[in-house]
């Protein structure tokens, strides 16, 4: 399992650089225009170069309407700006048939710029919140625009989590569903140690956090600290390690 981490700005991703050795993705957003707001293509730019060249950037082009051309354009900018992994959060497509023109859209725009860049089809855990696609429609949607993986986050931060919104069965439901059309699988949404064993057990392949590893698990007012994505990632590999033994981690 990846650990993708998101800072909100280069001096946090600089405190990303610090614990790089923990880390797999440095995630680009804006908390502050939304769960997958999109950052300033400067701002990409720079947490490219402020972080290892051996760790990959992503970056969300925000909680997006049905707008293909629009999205489209976005999702170039994003890849222009040095971004590996390129995240669409389908908040205005209220139909499968609607996100999947969104994402046919966006994957013209980045592979035929990048072809290597990966495509990230992101839908909300608590989409009933804001009427949006099924969690569950997420990896047909990817699979039928020619995406390389689906993931859920939750659209309102209001310390509610993922497993609030859809437990872990039906995450393991979504899990297979990606894997079975070879797609990564990408979880997030207020994910915290506590749900490690349950996420490492369904086949997550990406886990994305933020306020788990900022001061006081505060996403907003707290910063990132490299002690604290030091311990996410020893209890991720307490969890895998047990896993592969066949031993039940206790959390």
């Amino acid at each position: 399992m990846l650990l993708l981490i998101s800072p909100d700005g280069v001096e946090e991703a600089l405190d990303c650089a610090k614990s790089a050795e923990h880390l797999d993705i440095v995630d680009v957003k804006k908390p502050d225009e939304g769960s997958l707001g999109a950052n300033f293509p400067w701002v990409i730019r720079e947490i490219r170069d402020a972080v290892p060249a051996d760790k990959p950037v992503s970056a969300t082009v925000g909680d997006v309407p049905y707008k293909p051309g629009t999205v489209a354009q976005a999702a170039l900018g994003a890849v222009v700006s040095g971004a590996t992994y390129i995240k669409v959060g389908l908040y205005g497509c209220t139909t499968p048939g609607q996100g999947v023109e969104v994402m046919r859209a966006v994957v013209r725009a980045v592979k035929d710029h990048r072809p290597e860049a990966l495509v990230v089809a992101s839908g909300y855990a608590d989409a009933h919140r804001i009427g949006c696609v099924n969690p569950l429609a997420l990896p047909d949607i990817a699979a039928r625009s020619g995406a390389d993986a689906a993931m859920l986050d939750t659209a309102v931060k209001d310390r509610t989590r993922l497993f609030d919104h859809v437990p872990p069965d039906v995450c393991a439901e979504f899990v297979r569903r990606a894997h079975a059309s070879g797609l990564l699988a990408a979880l997030a949404g207020s994910v915290e140690q506590s749900d490690l064993g349950a996420l490492t057990r369904i086949g997550t392949d990406i886990v994305g956090v933020r306020g788990a590893v900022c001061e006081g698990g505060d996403r907003n007012a707290g910063r990132i600290q490299p002690h604290l994505v030091a311990a996410f990632r020893a209890e991720m590999d307490r969890q895998a390690r047990e896993h592969a033994a066949g031993v039940p981690a206790a959390n």
